[in-house]
């Protein structure tokens, strides 16, 4: 039956391809597979294409070789002076032997996490409080440490570990929060005291300002005074003497116009008229006067009259 043998021969055609469609592999980038053979170990594939053959070889495990986050839920751990607390991890780490990962541990995951909460345990039962809260760079760095030790014969690399979260008692938190208020009302009451203190020292500084061009604007009110009444002395001086220079000037003319107008003898008589007249200034004082004066006196009107007539 040629048509049968046709059909039988396509048929372990197809079964064939499958055969070795299914025995070739293509391992992606960030992966590697782990094949066995008969059971055991034989080849850690690596990115590319692979042969395993059928019925003999297998994929035993594919591994994701890039960085891994897992975040484990809190733990509660107890501090050096007994107070129970929980605190959440995150764990980053990277699988840096496929070999190691999948026949060192059953469950890699669920060992880290147990792993993790007794290393914590052991570290915060070292600590304080206060220290628990304020450490947190020196704890992820203990943990770092211990846990990439402990996970070496697994082929794991646990490059960071952080702690997420701590959560402390209610009481401790409330005694906390009770803490925080009263230090922030501290602070508040400081500055406070501050910004008066501040403004006691400008309002005084202002004052002594004030007090100072005060006292300057006193003192140039003073100089400007002083310097005006110099002025008005000096002025009432140069005037009095000018006043008394325009009398002597007077003086000298009029006994120049008797020396023109007679001898020295009408000079003579003049002045005895004028200390005559400063003795009588002001004086209740009968002068007698004798009669060469008197004639010197009509002498010196006569001569007043002729120079008017002239």
């Amino acid at each position: 039956m040629p048509g049968a043998a046709l059909v039988s021969g396509i048929i372990i055609a197809v079964v064939i391809l499958l055969l070795i469609t299914s025995c070739v592999k293509i391992v992606p980038q960030a992966h590697a597979y782990i094949l066995e053979r008969l059971g055991g170990y034989q080849a850690t594939w690596d990115v590319g294409i692979h042969w395993k053959w059928p019925f003999v070889d297998r994929v035993s495990k594919r591994v994701l070789l890039k960085e891994q986050v897992v975040d484990f839920p809190p733990q509660p751990v107890i501090t050096k002076d007994n107070v129970t607390m929980r605190i959440d991890t995150v764990i980053y780490f990277q699988i840096t032997d496929p070999k190691l990962y999948t026949y060192g541990v059953e469950n890699p995951i669920m060992a880290i996490e147990n792993l993790t909460a007794t290393t914590l345990r052991n570290i915060i039962g070292d600590l304080e409080l206060d220290e628990t809260l304020t450490s947190r760079e020196i704890i992820n760095t203990k943990m770092r440490v211990s846990l990439d030790t402990a996970t070496d014969p697994w082929g794991i690399k646990v490059n960071r570990v952080e702690l997420k979260n701590i959560i402390p008692p209610a009481a401790i938190q409330d005694a906390m929060e009770k803490q925080m208020k009263a230090e922030r009302e501290r602070r508040e009451s400081i500055l406070i005291a501050e910004g008066e203190k501040k403004s006691t020292v400008l309002v005084a500084e202002g004052k002594k300002q004030s007090a100072i061009l005060e006292a300057e604007a006193e003192k140039e009110a003073a100089i400007l005074r002083a310097e005006a009444k110099k002025e008005a002395m000096i002025r009432e001086a140069e005037g009095e003497a000018e006043a008394i220079l325009k009398v002597q000037q007077a003086k000298a003319e009029g006994i120049r116009y008797l020396n023109d107008a007679n001898p020295a003898k009408g000079v003579i008589e003049l002045k005895a008229l004028e200390a005559f007249a400063k003795a009588a200034d002001g004086k209740a004082t009968k002068i007698i006067i004798p009669s060469e004066i008197q004639g010197m006196v009509g002498l010196v009107k006569s001569l007043t009259e002729v120079g008017k007539d002239d």
